[in-house]
């Protein structure tokens, strides 16, 4: 029988999701608690691989086992034996036909950044500091541009794997809050797809715009070029807020 789980982690200590021989990875470190509490290897197979130092609220896996115990009772039992730094929030039977990966409708990236005028010790696992106060009506404008189906070419590293480099941006949030010891800025996109790195490199080219840079997004959508578009902005900021499917799951 199939079962779907809901995890959030703290990926700062792991090389990634997917597996990797001698490191500590996501999928490593559940595929082995499920193999205390079903006595067999499992595969585990999430919605989509996040790399090293990325975080998670929302990831959606799956694995096939046979068991007795209650779908809703498979989180507890994992959380029994997981790190503090992985957790399931929920569990449950997965749907007729249910593929985690290909049935995927929308995702939700969060990227989290910070000005201040030192290094804050207590947002360095999940946010990056901005070498200056960026103008957030300039990244607002040029973050307009992105929504709609385009060829994502440029907006990829290399590595990538995907068949193709068209996607959709439903939405591009740009927000902006004062704290007593920063600025705090999050931008969040909504998608049907990212490409490998995607999230950051599109973070990246809108903090350089609000910076000061010259808009490259037109650019990098007619001649593909990834050197229109600004530096990556490090994995620690970027969090998988959610995973959305046709009907919901938990």
């Amino acid at each position: 029988m199939k079962y779907v789980l809901l995890l959030s982690y703290d990926g700062t200590d792991f090389c990634g999701w997917q597996n990797q021989p001698q490191k500590r990875t996501v999928q490593g470190v559940m595929e082995q608690a499920a193999e205390e509490i079903f006595h067999e290897k499992v595969k585990i197979t999430a919605s989509g691989r996040t790399d090293a130092g990325v975080h998670a609220r929302g990831q959606v896996a799956e694995f096939d086992a046979e068991t007795n115990i209650p779908a809703k009772k498979l989180a507890a039992c994992f959380d029994r034996l997981l790190p503090s730094d992985v957790k399931v929030r929920a569990s449950a039977p997965a749907p007729e036909g249910f593929d985690c990966t290909r049935g995927a409708k929308r995702k939700t990236y969060v990227y989290s950044a910070y000005f201040a005028p030192c290094e804050l010790p207590l947002s360095r696992r999940y946010a990056a500091r901005l070498p200056q106060r960026p103008d957030v009506g300039r990244m607002r404008e040029a973050a307009r541009l992105l929504l709609g189906e385009h060829d994502f070419a440029a907006f990829r590293s290399s590595g990538f794997t995907s068949k193709t480099s068209i996607r959709t941006l439903y939405d591009a949030e740009i927000a902006e809050q004062t704290e007593s010891d920063r600025i705090r800025y999050e931008i969040s996109l909504t998608g049907n797809g990212f490409l490998y790195n995607m999230a950051r490199i599109i973070a990246g080219e809108l903090f350089a715009v609000g910076c000061g840079k010259e808009e490259g997004i037109s650019r990098a959508f007619q001649g593909g070029a990834r050197s229109a578009l600004a530096k990556t902005m490090p994995p620690e900021g970027l969090c998988l807020e959610r995973v959305e499917y046709s009907s919901p799951l938990f």
